[in-house]
């Protein structure tokens, strides 16, 4: 399972983290990821498009 989502291509972003002495060490930002079968296959897919697709579900 990558990380990465299969809908919107989203994946981990690089920040900085800082310490009391304010120096900065790099750090990664993983996603929210979920899997969910769709369409009958297992697929990863972020929080953001999960809430999307079932907002369309419901209406």
């Amino acid at each position: 399972m990558s990380l990465r989502c299969a809908i919107c291509e989203r994946r981990a972003r690089m920040s900085l983290s800082r310490s009391h002495s304010n120096v900065a060490t790099k750090k990664r930002q993983k996603i929210n990821l979920h899997s969910k079968i769709i369409n009958g296959k297992r697929v990863s897919i972020c929080s953001t498009c999960l809430r999307t697709i079932n907002k369309q579900k419901t209406k």
